[in-house]
């Protein structure tokens, strides 16, 4: 599959690969990958499919991402990247890591761990919302939000699912992702990794303090198969922990990554 992408920084520098999370597309990621890009990284950002501009499909699970992500790699010949993944991305991103690991040099997991989870309404009512709106009647873009309020209250969460909202080349607006494919394989994307492989290099995994995905009893799982896996909390932080607390992350990852020895001591909060 023909993944769309946005790069940053300059050709030959330490690759990194992002990937966003379920609803999520490139960029969202554009102000973290320029960023980190100044540091001396060639950064990759990948609409995964069924999301951004890359191309749909029926089938959408685990197994398909991590072998897009596979093809991705070997199609722009990305050599020994640095992986950063959130939530869905996140998955991808360790599954990868435990199947592949002569491939990277590091791995960076933000919120989420290696178990099943239940299905969460969240996400039904994310999809049910979009497909409320009638996208034919509306004529701009607060119209439309206005028709997600009563759905989706939340006007952080409202905010990232316009994000997917453009106008076609019709002058049309319509939503980016493939609803039908994420409807139709939502459970699938609940599913835990049951891999008994490990990935024996630097990892870190940065967990939201209000969040529930990561839980203290999940740690000595994801150590088991990342046994080098730092976990870091940011405290007052929800699942989008990027978003919401955007210096503090960024100072993590980029010592991460940069091999800086001074965030450790400066920056890591361990739990």
């Amino acid at each position: 599959m023909n993944l769309f992408y946005r790069k940053f920084g300059d050709e030959g520098a330490q690759p990194l690969i992002i990937l966003h999370g379920l609803f999520g597309l490139s960029d969202n990621w554009a102000t973290f990958a320029r960023r980190i890009a100044m540091e001396g990284f060639e950064v990759f950002v990948v609409d995964q499919r069924n999301h951004g501009q890359s191309p749909h499909s029926g089938v959408f699970n685990y197994l398909a991402l991590t072998d897009d992500l596979f093809d991705f790699i070997d199609e722009h010949e990305i050599e020994s990247p640095i992986l950063l993944g959130h939530s869905m991305g996140g998955k991808v991103a360790m599954r990868f890591a435990l199947e592949n690991p002569e491939i990277l040099k590091k791995l960076v997991v933000v919120d989420i761990s290696m178990k099943a989870y239940p299905p969460r309404k969240q996400h039904k009512q994310i999809i049910k919302a979009m497909r409320s709106v009638d996208l034919a009647q509306v004529k701009n873009r607060r119209q439309v939000e206005e028709q997600l309020v009563t759905l989706i209250p939340e006007l952080r969460i409202r905010q990232f699912v316009l994000k997917n909202l453009h106008r076609n080349n019709k002058n049309q607006f319509e939503w980016r992702p493939y609803l039908d494919g994420i409807e139709n394989n939502l459970d699938d994307l609940f599913d835990g990794i049951k891999i008994e492989q490990t990935f024996d290099k630097p990892s870190l995994f940065i967990k939201g303090g209000a969040s529930d995905y990561i839980l203290l009893e999940d740690f000595d799982k994801i150590r088991r198969n990342f046994p080098h896996a730092e976990i870091i909390t940011i405290a007052n932080t929800s699942h989008w922990v990027h978003v919401e607390a955007p210096e503090r992350f960024y100072q993590l990852c980029s010592g991460f990554m940069t091999g800086n020895p001074s965030w450790y001591e400066t920056t890591k909060k361990r739990t």
